[in-house]
């Protein structure tokens, strides 16, 4: 990650997204969670995964069953209930 700054206005909800990660104290912790959070809004912003369907169609819908869309869901689940 690079050290340059930028001036943005956040949401209360965004800021205390960033105002966690900059919590993280192990520099190594730090960076895999930026890469994963990286990983999983890219999935978000274009959410469909490349698993071939029973007509050969790459699927373009989250809510369908394949293992790698209920894999995702299954992993915020996880998430979700550690959190609380």
């Amino acid at each position: 990650m690079r050290d340059d700054t930028i001036d943005v206005t956040l949401s209360c909800e965004e800021w205390a997204l960033v105002s966690a990660l900059r919590g993280v104290h192990s520099n190594s912790l730090k960076a895999r969670v930026a890469a994963l959070l990286r990983d999983l809004l890219v999935f978000l912003r274009d959410p469909k995964c490349a698993e071939m369907q029973g007509d050969g169609v790459p699927c373009d819908d989250v809510r369908a069953s394949c293992d790698q869309c209920m894999h995702v869901a299954e992993m915020i689940d996880s998430m979700d209930r550690l959190s609380r």
